[in-house]
């Protein structure tokens, strides 16, 4: 074994060689933050930038020898609980969680955070399993374009960072064929959940979406979003442009103070009054309305509905305006919907997974709002929707169902919407448009 010797300086390897690992550990999770309601988004910085903190945090970033390297420890704040106690739950001490919450209140208010809040910390613990675990780093989006990075400087101090992104505000167009179904095809294009709903209530007025729509049916789809410069998506507007098989929808909103809405090319309103399918998601029809084998009781029996086969938790939307009759659980139909329109029609919703936002007996719903979800309860052999129609308190065919169209634009009204639709069809020749976007940077927290 080599001799120690008092005259040369020893080399201290491991305190580099975990600084390096923890400025990376700290760098990996900066993109792994996230809203709870934006579980679904991509990294948040670009290679560049992920790069220019990796170097700025090997320089500064640092922790004691005798702990592992660091482990990526997500953290989800909890009702009634405050920043300070949700960090300390990683296991680090009580100390360096008031101080890790002291170095965040620097730069943030932490009375804004709310429960279900993520972020991620790294964390590192003692070799021998003997003291405390230490924070080595931790990373929070704190607005959508936005985050803070706490990391160690080599002498065990927190430095808390900054990071803001670019934003532009874009409009896109969107073009394809259908594959498989358009709801799945506009979501695998990036439209996202809600212009994707928003376009298939539309389509629905004029179309039974499982049967009508084949397969190379080609669709526009015209919306806003706002995107940071890693090209990740911070807000979806509104759906601006629709078009399938023919049919066209343009966003309008009329000067008199009415809701926004979507006409045709010659500004005529395109709500009809019933939409001929409730789903605002990928299906097919399963089952469709008269005689047929029973799948549980295998007994030929008439099928007083139709089915449609769809994922748990599919949205159902309102196919017009009404109030909700029932909403209950009902024998072999599970959980069950009810809700009477005008002109002697009710719909029936059956085997849902549970009910939409407020749906309770008595409540006022408008057409293409969510009002329940599918799902499998009751006498069913897989997640579907069971959808009736009833007139006058016999069942009709849903397929059958035929009610006016809307309005048409007039006066200053059309002429509005004819600019509004002028300006729409120069953004889908030019493929798109983009506006200015903010400024950014990396930079330290309160500069």
């Amino acid at each position: 074994m080599a001799q120690f010797d008092p005259r040369r300086q020893p080399m201290r390897l491991a305190p580099h060689a975990f600084t390096a690992l923890a400025a990376v550990a700290v760098a990996l999770l900066a993109g792994r933050v996230y809203q709870p309601v934006r579980a679904d988004v991509p990294p948040p910085m670009s290679a560049q930038q992920m790069d220019l903190l990796e170097v700025r945090a090997l320089a500064a970033a640092g922790a004691p020898t005798g702990l592992t390297a660091p482990e990526a420890v997500p953290v989800q704040i909890r009702k009634g609980e405050t920043f300070e106690q949700a960090v300390r739950r990683t296991g680090i001490s009580g100390d360096e969680a008031r101080a890790v919450a002291a170095t965040v209140a620097g730069a943030f208010d932490l009375n804004q955070l709310r429960a279900g809040l993520r972020f991620e910390t790294a964390i590192a613990r003692p070799r021998g399993g003997t003291g405390g675990a230490r924070l080595v780093g931790l990373t929070m989006r704190t607005g959508p374009a936005s985050q803070l990075t706490v990391s160690r400087t080599f002498d065990g101090a927190l430095r808390l960072r900054a990071l803001e992104e670019k934003v532009t505000h874009e409009t896109v167009v969107l073009k394809s064929e259908v594959k498989g179904s358009l709801y799945a095809t506009a979501q695998r294009m990036g439209a996202g959940a809600r212009v994707t709903r928003r376009a298939v209530q539309l389509f629905a007025h004029k179309f039974d979406m499982d049967r009508d729509i084949m397969a190379s049916d080609e669709f526009v789809l015209v919306f806003a979003r706002t995107v940071t410069e890693s090209g990740r998506v911070v807000e979806t507007g509104e759906l601006l442009y629709a078009e399938l098989k023919g049919q066209v929808f343009y966003r309008f909103k009329p000067a008199n103070g009415g809701d926004t809405q979507y006409f045709d090319a010659a500004g005529k309103n395109m709500r009809s009054a019933f939409m001929r399918t409730p789903i605002a998601g990928g299906y097919r029809m399963s089952s469709s309305f008269g005689f047929r084998r029973h799948p549980i009781s295998g007994y030929r029996r008439m099928h007083q509905g139709i089915d449609f086969a769809a994922g748990t938790g599919t949205p159902i939307v309102a196919p017009a305006d009404g109030v909700v009759v029932e909403a209950r659980r009902w024998g072999g139909y599970g959980n069950w919907l009810r809700i009477r329109h005008s002109n002697g029609l009710e719909s029936g919703y059956a085997h849902l997974s549970r009910y939409g936002s407020g749906i309770r007996p008595g409540q006022r719903v408008r057409q293409g709002q969510v009002i329940a979800y599918v799902g499998s309860t009751g006498a069913s052999t897989g997640p579907h929707l069971h959808y009736e129609i009833w007139r006058n308190g016999q069942r009709v065919n849903p397929a059958g169902i035929r009610t006016e169209e809307g309005t048409i634009l007039s006066g200053a009204d059309l002429t509005a919407f004819r600019a509004e639709k002028a300006r729409i069809d120069r953004i889908i020749l030019a493929g798109g448009e983009r506006r200015a976007a903010q400024a950014s940077g990396l930079r330290p927290a309160g500069a």
